[in-house]
């Protein structure tokens, strides 16, 4: 992916718009980071409106949308979802029709969805509009739940910080995990975040915050060769297990079966990047026992067998991780 292309209309979102800009357009080539060709393009060059009462001009018009590796749709007002310019979906159909990425970012899923490349594939919008979405077109399967979802080479967000996560999840893809946490870390966010968006649907704030689990999470990260199991957590916790569970969901969004996994996973791929040493090995470092139960959990959670995976992204000479 070299080339990326950021769509707006009339009344785009500020917020979902500068999550693009700050993914694929910012120069990191001082961490090592390849830079894009990075433009944002429009239909009309001129004044683009803001949903904000304030405007951008953008220069280019939608040509460069139909040969760029990426392109990014942002959202577009409510009341224009059943009426997306005919110029920018002939460019999202064009896009999928060639094999470039698409991605959404939270209800910019519409404009996507008008233009029929979603049809039978799986999605997710803001859960705000999750049911909206699924009765105007009940052809694509809305997980409401989920903070993105790839299908193909089509990723759909959530709402609005949910894009960032969506951003960084093609990042992985195209640029490896090592470089990806580069540009979290300057952009001081997780580089990935587990869990869903059903953990802010009409839930409201407990009375007090848990106690906090940084040290049990450390702790765990330092040790992922264990066999580390609830009980044993939730003693180093100072709580029973069912507490423990309990309170893990709630300030993670997942169990601590399913969180420790991914960052196992997670593990692997930084030495897989930055180390020859052999499965065997990295699966002991990492808590798989071994390589058999490497190779299956990283190509259900990647969708790549880890020898491919270092093929395309080892590079042993990188500095560690910060």
């Amino acid at each position: 992916m070299k080339t990326v292309a950021v769509v707006v209309q009339e009344g785009f979102a500020p917020f979902e718009f500068g999550l693009a800009c700050e993914a694929f357009g910012l120069d990191r080539s001082d961490d090592g980071v390849p830079n894009f060709d990075f433009r944002v393009v429009t239909a009309e060059p001129g004044a683009i409106g803001s949903n904000l009462g304030f405007s951008i001009n953008v220069d280019n018009d939608l040509s460069f949308a139909y040969e760029a590796d990426l392109v990014v749709v942002t959202p577009i007002p409510r009341s224009a979802w059943a009426s997306v310019d005919e110029r920018v979906l002939d460019v999202v159909r064009h896009a999928a029709a060639r094999g470039a990425w698409l991605l959404s970012v939270c209800s910019g899923s519409f404009v996507v969805a008008a233009a029929g490349v979603l049809d039978g594939r799986r999605a997710t919008t803001h859960w705000k509009y999750a049911r909206t979405m699924a009765q105007m077109y009940p052809s694509i399967e809305v997980d409401p739940d989920v903070l993105y979802v790839q299908d193909g080479r089509i990723i759909t967000s959530a709402g609005t910080a949910a894009g960032l996560d969506a951003c960084l999840h093609l990042l992985r893809q195209e640029l490896g995990a090592e470089l990806t946490n580069a540009i979290a870390r300057r952009m001081v966010v997780a580089p990935q975040r587990d869990g869903g968006q059903a953990q802010f649907i009409n839930r409201p704030l407990p009375a007090a915050a848990s106690l906090s689990l940084a040290p049990v999470t450390d702790w765990m990260l330092e040790n992922l060769r264990l066999d580390l199991t609830v009980d044993d957590l939730a003693a180093k916790a100072l709580m029973s297990p069912r507490t423990f569970a309990r309170r893990f969901k709630a300030d993670f969004g997942t169990t601590p079966a399913a969180w420790l996994g991914r960052q196992r996973i997670i593990h692997a791929q930084r030495m897989l990047e930055q180390t020859d040493l052999g499965l065997d090995r990295i699966a002991y470092e990492c808590g798989f026992g071994s390589a058999a139960v490497l190779r299956q959990n990283f190509a259900r959670v990647l969708g790549i067998t880890p020898t491919a995976y270092r093929a395309r992204f080892a590079c042993p000479a990188a500095p560690p991780a910060a």
